[in-house]
This record gives structure tokens, C-alpha cells and sequence, in this order.
């Protein structure tokens, strides 16, 4: 899997989780509800949680019983930067022209 396959959630919550010390699951969301200015419901968070740990984008690690917390991979650490040289790549284009 490619972050091109993944959605623009699903990227937004790799970014968010790359910019904080193995965040749990709540502050992953109440940062995410602050960004983008709209109301996160756990029914949506958690299984696009889930499918960057299941693409190794991500690590989940247990705080206690109740909380875990989302640390990004070396892979998804990677996949972020080759996406960021992608974006450069063509923002520099209109740049130039």
C-alpha cells in the first residue's frame, strides 16, 4: 500500500500522529477536530486508525486497559517524506512556470 491508496483522513491522521510523541486515539482526534474545523466520531477514527497499523504505517501500543497510543513507522515516516518530495515536485512546477 501506497499513501495513494490511503484517504485524505487516513493521511491527515499519519501527519497528525508524525507530529506527536505516540499520541492516544482522543488526542489524535481532538487535534484532527481542530484542523479541520468539523466533529470526528470514534465509528470513523478508529478503523482508519486501524488500516494505517495494518498497512505498518503505524505502531499501536496499550497506555492502560482502556487507551492506546499511535506511533508513526520508520515505513510511515518514508512514505510521508517521498509524498512531500511528490507534492514539491509539481508545486515547484508552478513555481517555475
Amino acid at each position: 500500500m501506497t499513501l495513494f491508496d490511503l484517504s485524505g483522513f487516513q493521511r491527515d491522521l499519519l501527519i497528525v500522529i508524525a507530529g506527536h510523541n505516540q499520541p492516544s486515539g482522543q488526542q489524535i482526534k481532538t487535534e484532527l477536530e481542530r484542523a479541520r474545523d468539523e466533529e470526528i466520531n470514534h465509528g470513523r477514527l478508529y478503523p482508519n486508525l486501524d488500516v494505517l497499523v495494518n498497512s505498518d504505517y503505524v505502531e499501536k501500543g496499550e497506555i492502560d486497559r482502556r487507551t492506546n497510543f499511535y506511533a508513526i513507522t520508520n515505513e510511515g515516516r518514508t512514505a510521508l517524506d517521498e509524498r512531500r518530495e511528490w507534492e514539491e515536485g509539481y508545486l515547484q512546477e508552478q513555481i517555475s512556470a
